[in-house]
């Protein structure tokens, strides 16, 4: 007897349009008189929490309605929709995702953690991995971009994934329920509607894919963009243009078309045709020439583009005031950084002195940086990077991306395989204050080490990924020892 109970398991983060979605589902079982129950257990905050959603319905038989359950048990669930990729991955683990029975619908795009984005080098989880996963545990797997598909529709990514749900044909209902249900909703009916319509698409194979950018279609505009496009296409192989290209972009615009030429010029200077080391040299020396300053900060915090980001974010409407306010903690160093070489220098030299100055950084603040006084002072720091060549950071940044080149340039004569290890290791050094104190002293600690130990291509990778699993970065000696010795 075939089974009458449909449970739905709704993985997703706050903010992503579940509690609609469930309400959709739930309203489409209603009219065609099933017995339909929606439940919640929210995330731990907005926009930071999994929030899983759980709707069971069944066929009214008899006077009696029967008694539906509140949450998802692993191994009994039909259907699991998941608004993000690594939300299907969690489904997969907590057993709701079985090959017997389950059809997974899940866009593959994903929204990155905390613990992902603050990691020491590439903390991303592998998307692989779970879309392999999704593919040989579940029965029947749909996945694609749908946050992208909801860009394109000017709609939300619930009503794509409703209209991926009625596309993949694991509900016995017919599309014109599910469209019915939109409508009864009453909100933003046209714009739900257009992006069920490409989700119902998606599902049965019928929708367009957006054609991948080449390299030169990255933003290098103007007449310097064109002049650094030519170089790189005659000074450097094909396997690292893609990273050249972006790492031109991007130093033109974190300083000026001299930055980027410099930044050719550095890796003109390495003279070898491997591509991967080539590729890894330019994707790393970009992101150290690019790094994080004060006035890099400033300049972020302030662009008319970020503002645009955060109110898509939040969804605001045209002419409702958007107010941002973050948490700032600049401490002396930093400051002295952004003064001039040898002021900043002799501040930081005198213990009386920078005694004195340190208790008026201790602590952080939280900021109105959308409020003219913070905007105005924010804007009058980014303005200095026109001076940023004489500041102390710069001067400091430039000799150690100095030295790392000369240690890949020498060990790329001998090993390039070794020389692309040395270009990896600029992966121990990210961030802004704390994050990036702890980074460069992990960095120094496994360049020392390769200086004295001569380590091989291996070595040096063993070395460099334990550094970068000692997350508390506060005894790099320790992680040191521990792999140098066994070097």
């Amino acid at each position: 007897m075939p089974r009458q109970r449909i449970t739905i398991a709704i993985l997703g983060l706050g903010g992503q349009g579940g509690g609609v979605l469930a309400d959709w589902i739930v309203q489409l079982g209603e009219n065609a008189d099933y017995v339909a129950q929606g439940t919640s257990v929210p995330g731990t905050a907005q926009r930071t929490g999994t929030t899983v959603y759980y709707v069971e319905m069944m066929p009214q038989e008899g006077p009696v309605d029967p008694v539906l359950a509140l949450m998802p048990v692993p191994g009994d669930v039909d259907i699991v929709i998941a608004a993000e990729l690594m939300e299907a991955g969690r489904a997969i683990l907590r057993g709701f995702v079985t090959g017997d029975r389950t059809t997974l619908i899940a866009s593959t795009h994903r929204i990155y953690a905390i613990a992902e984005k603050s990691a020491p080098g590439d903390g991303r989880a592998s998307e692989r991995r779970v879309l392999e996963a999704a593919r040989e545990r579940a029965q029947h797997f749909i996945g694609f971009d749908m946050d992208a598909v909801s860009e394109r529709t000017a709609s939300v990514i619930s009503s794509v994934l409703f209209g991926a749900l009625a596309g993949s044909g694991a509900l016995p209902f017919a599309r014109t329920a599910f469209e019915a249900a939109i409508r009864a909703g009453g909100k933003a009916v046209e714009a739900n509607l257009a992006g069920f319509e490409a989700g119902f698409a998606g599902a049965q194979g019928r929708l367009a894919e957006k054609e991948p950018s080449a390299p030169e279609a990255l933003r290098t505009e103007g007449a310097a963009g064109r002049a650094l496009l030519a170089r790189i296409r005659t000074d450097l192989p094909d396997a690292a243009h893609v990273f050249a290209v972006e790492g031109a972009r991007r130093l033109l615009d974190y300083q000026d078309e001299a930055y980027a030429r410099h930044y050719l010029d550095r890796l003109a200077a390495i003279s070898s045709r491997d591509g991967e080391l080539l590729r890894e040299t330019a994707r790393h020396l970009a992101l150290w020439m690019a790094y994080e300053d004060t006035i890099r900060v400033a300049d972020l915090k302030i662009r008319a583009s970020r503002l645009e980001r955060v109110r898509a974010d939040v969804k605001a409407a045209p002419g409702q005031i958007v107010r941002v306010t973050e948490y700032m903690h600049p401490r002396l160093e930093e400051i002295c950084d952004t003064l001039p070489a040898a002021l900043g220098r002799s501040i930081l030299a005198s213990p009386r002195l920078s005694g004195q100055l340190h208790r008026f950084f201790a602590k952080g603040r939280h900021v109105e940086t959308t409020s003219l006084r913070w905007f105005l002072l924010l804007s009058l720091l980014a303005g200095f990077r026109r001076w940023r060549r004489g500041t102390l950071r710069y001067a400091d940044e430039q000799a150690r991306i100095d030295a790392w080149l000369g240690l890949i340039r020498d060990a790329a004569t001998r090993d390039p395989a070794l020389a692309t290890e040395l270009a990896k290791c600029q992966q121990l050094i990210k961030g802004y204050g704390d994050t990036f104190a702890r980074g460069l002293a992990k960095y120094d600690r496994v360049i020392a080490q390769y200086r004295d130990g001569k380590l091989d291509a291996a070595q040096l990778r063993r070395l460099r990924e334990a550094a970068l699993a000692d997350e508390e970065g506060g005894a790099p000696e320790a992680t040191i020892a521990r792999v140098g010795g066994s070097a």
